[in-house]
Formats: structure tokens, C-alpha cells, sequence
């Protein structure tokens, strides 16, 4: 209770602003999670790692930082996709050089190495800055239903 020229006013004239808490790099606790690709339609698997990868899903998520946990992902031959997107979805890459442009379809790349199919959906749906780089270091996509996370008791996840 204050007094101004003779009134009382019962508030304080500047209320105490809320405070943003904003986690500190050592206070995130990050978790590991497994997710099974088998038969699972690819943009929207991708979308679900992407949101887990940047932390988005937490109550303490902050754009600047880095606060997701880590994904491993199994069984990546087994991916879907939905249409005709087998047969004319483009992959391609530049060797520098030119007429060094190298194009392979999905099912090209999904027969020779499938673990670059997610990593690719996954990278494209990150931040394109240093951050995402980050990120996407915490992805592990493994082809068969093998993987060498079992020492961080990955927790299993259903989409």
C-alpha cells in the first residue's frame, strides 16, 4: 500500500513483470526415442522427427537453442510414399564439375541406400543455419532393424 498526495493506491504502480524462463544448455535433459519406418508414409514421419529433433514438442522450447532430443530411426527400406511419387520423385546432386549433375528416382535410391531418403525429408524440414546442422546430428537412420543406440535406452515411439 502506497500513498500519492493523499490517496491510497492499493497496486503497486508497476506490477512485477512475468518472466520467460529460458533454459540453459546443462538444465536440458535430453531423451532418446526409436521410431520403427516400417510401412510408415514418409513426409509425415519426417514431420514428427523434424518436431522432435528441434525440441518443439517440449513446454520449454526456444528457437535460438538447441533443445531436442535424439531420434533413431530403423527399418528406412521400408518406407512409403503415397501416388506416383516411386517412380517420378527426383534425388539429385551436383559433382562440381560441368555436366556433373547426377539424378537417381526414389526407387533408385530406396533399393542402393535408404537411410538417405529420411535424412534428407528430415534435413529439408530443419533451419537452415548452423542450429539445423546441429539437429540433424542427433538423427541415427539405420536400414534394417539393427542399431547401435541400445547403451542410451532409446524409448520406443508409434506414429
Amino acid at each position: 500500500m502506497t500513498r500519492v498526495s493523499g490517496f491510497v493506491i492499493l497496486a503497486p504502480l508497476f506490477p512485477k513483470a512475468m518472466k520467460t524462463f529460458i533454459p540453459k544448455a546443462n538444465q536440458i535433459e535430453r531423451k532418446c526415442f526409436l521410431v520403427d519406418a516400417q510401412d510408415k508414409i514418409l513426409g509425415r514421419l519426417a514431420t514428427r522427427i523434424a518436431t522432435i529433433l528441434m525440441g518443439k514438442d517440449e513446454p520449454f522450447y526456444t528457437s535460438h537453442i538447441e533443445c531436442g532430443d535424439q531420434v533413431v530411426v530403423i527399418n528406412a527400406k521400408g518406407i512409403r510414399v503415397t501416388g506416383r511419387k516411386a517412380k517420378e520423385k527426383v534425388y539429385q546432386r551436383y559433382s562440381g564439375y560441368p555436366g556433373g549433375r547426377y539424378t537417381e528416382t526414389f526407387e533408385e535410391v530406396q533399393a542402393s541406400k535408404p537411410e538417405l531418403i529420411i535424412t534428407e525429408a528430415v534435413r529439408r524440414m530443419l533451419p537452415k543455419s548452423r542450429l539445423g546442422d546441429k539437429m540433424l546430428k542427433r538423427l541415427r537412420v539405420y536400414s534394417g532393424a539393427e542399431h547401435r543406440q541400445t547403451a542410451q535406452k532409446p524409448i520406443s515411439l508409434e506414429f
